[in-house]
């Protein structure tokens, strides 16, 4: 949550007791669940996904893309840094149907 309002982003947390519901519901597949889920401008946005790689996807509003997701807690991903190392992972967007593709590697 730091990263985005670092960002620019205007973030209200909402602390519940049992995020799999609030997940269910926003359609996030089961395979890219993490710790952290977001509605941004109407999308889901999952896990660690970099600020930087939101706003693309904001300008870009890819057809039929209900959301982002960053699966796991990789070291380098926005609040899992850990000094210089750097491991690489996926965002991957997903459809409400829970097809994924890869959006961009980091």
């Amino acid at each position: 949550m730091v990263h985005l309002q670092d960002e620019g982003f205007r973030v209200t947390t909402k602390h519940v007791a049992d995020l799999t519901e609030v997940k269910r519901t926003a359609g996030v597949p089961r395979a890219l669940e993490a710790c952290h889920t977001a509605i941004v401008n109407g999308y889901v946005i999952e896990g660690h996904v970099p600020a930087d790689v939101i706003r693309r996807f904001l300008k870009e509003r890819p057809e039929g893309v209900a959301g982002l997701a960053v699966a796991g807690m990789p070291i380098g991903s926005p609040g899992m840094e850990q000094g210089s190392r750097k491991d690489p992972y996926d965002v991957v967007a997903f459809d409400r149907n829970g097809a994924t593709k890869v959006y961009e590697r980091r």
